[in-house]
This record gives structure tokens, C-alpha cells and sequence, in this order.
């Protein structure tokens, strides 16, 4: 097993620090609840995630937790996760090593989307087209994820798809990399604004096609750098604002 080397982490720690500083900015997250981690091991299983009841707003980098999905006395120590962060993030991890990291959370306007008997985002504009056939759905809702079973089954859910709706429950999003991730879960929230207001409208949907939907997807997957910028931005503006988010 390989791990991020000392620089490395505290880079990692940074980035993850970040994301949860941006999510409460943005009003994306839920009291204390919610969690996000990020893979530092090549196999997943040693990940970085949010104390528990810690809210975002206050995160550090220095306080994230480093878990180890194999220790089965992870949550008998002082200082343990939230039990459900445990259950979805340590199978994700486990099941899905290309999810390096893992943003859950219950933002307004998707989990609204989730609560309907079709979630469907349609790609009605250039920003939900982003998300054309990148999404899998779980209609399986049955209480908090309180068990291995509950994280397995939503691993599979997820399967290769870079987006989990979460049927009456939020969203979880993947990515190769913290800045990738965040990108994608701040437009996957705005994808769903625009189809809420749509709705909101009671007006017929203008859906694009399959093909051009299909295109545009393509075309926001090659863009050349745009989620590590977008990223890279939003981290200058804490340096500037929220400096203690690294410490």
C-alpha cells in the first residue's frame, strides 16, 4: 500500500479543509451533519474525513480524522466519526478505489430533486447537461446508514457513475481529486436550481437531445482544467479571508 508522503498530506488536508469551508459558504451543507473524505492510500482504504459534529464553517486541516477502513475499533476510540460517516465513506473507499474523494451532503435544491418520483436531472441547459448519463440513482431509502450492508449497497449503486442521487435522503459525488470533486458537486447543486426553477415555471421543459446532451457532457469532461481552477481560486480567497482553514 502506497500513502501521500508527509507534503503530500498536508496539502491533501488543506484541499479537504477547504472544500468544507466553501459547502458552508454556500449554505450546501446541514447543521452538523454531512461528511467528505478524501482517499491518501492507492488502495482508498486510509482516507481523511471530518470529525464528528464538527461544523463546516470551522473545519481545519489539521483536525481532520486519518482512518484506516480495515480497523475494526475505529469507532470504539475517543475522537470517533459520526457512525454513519463511517459506514458510507469506509465502504465507498473499500468498494470504489477510484473514488479518491467522496462529498456527501444534503444541499437545498438537489435534495429536492431527490425527493421527487423523478430525480431525473434533464439536460435542459449546458450546466445539467454536465451531468448526462454521469448519474446513478438509489430508490432504495430505508433510515440513516447505520450498517456495512447500507455502505456496500450504495457502492454499488454508485457503481462507475461520478454522482449518487439519493433518493429522499441528498447527493454524493466523486472525484479524482478534492478540487474535481468540489466542481462537481457545486454544479451538480446548480444544475438542479435551474430544473427546480424550470418546474417552478409549470411551463413545458425545451430537453435537449441525447446526442447534443451527450456532446456537451463530452465537452465539459475535456475542458481543459477548468474544476482545478475553479478550485484553485476559491482556495485564494479563504488564503485571503479564512487563512486558519490550513492550520
Amino acid at each position: 500500500m502506497v500513502e501521500l508522503d508527509h507534503y503530500e498530506l498536508i496539502d491533501a488536508r488543506a484541499d479537504l479543509a477547504a472544500a468544507f469551508r466553501w459547502t458552508a459558504r454556500l449554505d450546501m451543507h446541514e447543521g452538523v451533519a454531512n461528511h467528505f473524505s478524501l482517499a491518501v492510500s492507492d488502495d482508498g482504504r486510509r482516507f481523511l474525513m471530518n470529525p464528528d459534529s464538527r461544523h463546516f464553517s470551522k473545519v481545519r486541516a489539521s483536525e481532520l480524522l486519518l482512518l484506516d477502513a480495515d480497523d475494526p475499533d475505529t469507532m470504539t476510540r475517543p475522537g470517533a466519526p459520526d457512525p454513519t460517516a463511517w459506514t458510507l465513506h469506509g465502504r465507498i473507499h473499500t468498494k470504489l478505489p477510484q473514488a479518491r474523494c467522496v462529498l456527501h451532503a444534503h444541499p437545498k435544491y438537489a435534495t429536492v430533486l431527490a425527493s421527487l418520483a423523478d430525480s431525473t436531472i434533464y439536460p435542459i441547459d449546458q450546466t445539467t447537461a454536465r451531468f448526462f448519463e454521469q448519474i446513478a440513482l438509489d430508490d432504495g431509502y430505508g433510515g440513516m446508514a447505520l450498517g456495512d450492508d447500507e455502505g456496500d449497497r450504495l457502492a454499488a449503486k454508485l457503481g462507475n457513475k461520478s454522482v449518487l442521487m439519493m433518493g429522499n435522503h441528498g447527493v454524493m459525488v466523486i472525484g479524482e481529486t478534492v478540487g474535481r470533486a468540489f466542481d462537481s458537486f457545486y454544479y451538480l447543486e446548480r444544475a438542479a436550481q435551474t430544473l427546480v426553477t424550470a418546474y417552478m415555471t409549470g411551463k413545458p421543459l425545451r430537453i435537449l437531445s441525447d446526442e447534443v446532451a451527450r456532446h456537451t457532457a463530452e465537452q465539459w469532461a475535456i475542458y481543459p482544467d477548468a474544476s482545478e481552477k475553479h478550485f484553485a481560486e476559491l482556495k485564494r480567497i479563504l488564503d485571503d479571508e479564512e487563512p486558519d482553514y490550513r492550520r
